[in-house]
């Protein structure tokens, strides 16, 4: 079970009154982790500003991300793919997030501050990395935050082809059980690349609603491994 961290010193007001423009609802706060999980029972997620030692950005877009677990229909090819890669989960969480920090990527934003917090996250059972693996190297994967039916994934990244989206595929799977239809997988912005794998957008006010719903839920069974095929 998550170990719950002492409360956040901080507030963040009642999301249903925020800024229906603008996707930045605060600035400031901490990353401590009792912090990060209130931010995100109220619909929120942190970013640096790119500038070192500004203060942190808190994000909830007036059109968010999600994917629908119930309606994922991977295409013939990924499905094939699949088969090729073995997913684990939680083996390898802080090569991960070094994968996804990686400052050769195209618009990194990962910055040291954001990964330390994450690997506490991760250390008290609420952060978790889905990994697929191949001949025993990782290749690929993603991590992000589970709090009951909710799961805000964060960052996602490949060294092999169509490595990520098996990850992806591999959570997508794991969260299929009795309550999928109830359950959040959040994405925070839709991409061209997130659609292809079934992501759309919802109003804010819409994903506030779903996450009541959601943070209510027992969470989801992460823990199984299964091997290529």
């Amino acid at each position: 079970m998550p170990v719950e961290p002492p409360p956040s010193r901080w507030a963040f007001g009642d999301p249903t009154t925020y800024d229906e423009r603008d996707d930045l609802v605060a600035i400031g706060a901490d990353l401590e982790p009792g912090t990060l999980l209130a931010a995100y029972r109220h619909g929120l997620f942190p970013m640096p500003s790119g500038s070192p030692g500004d203060p942190m950005y808190w994000f909830c877009p007036v059109r968010r991300g999600v994917i629908p677990v119930e309606d994922v229909r991977p295409s013939r090819s990924l499905r094939r793919a699949r088969r090729d890669f073995e997913i684990r989960v939680d083996t390898s969480f802080d090569e991960v997030v070094a994968g996804c920090a990686d400052p050769s990527r195209a618009s990194g934003w990962i910055d040291d501050e954001i990964a330390t917090a994450y690997r506490r996250l991760h250390r008290l059972g609420w952060a978790h990395s889905v990994e697929a693996w191949r001949d025993g190297r990782l290749a690929g994967g993603l991590y992000g935050v589970a709090i009951g039916g909710l799961f805000a994934g964060e960052s996602m990244f490949h060294r092999e082809r169509d490595a990520s989206k098996v990850a992806l595929l591999g959570l997508v799977e794991r969260l299929s059980d009795e309550h999928a239809e109830r359950r959040l997988l959040d994405v925070q912005w839709l991409t061209p690349h997130l659609a292809t794998l079934g992501a759309v957008e919802i109003p804010r006010a819409a994903y506030l609603r779903r996450l009541a719903v959601a943070l209510a839920l027992p969470g989801p069974d992460l823990g199984s491994a299964d091997r290529p095929g």
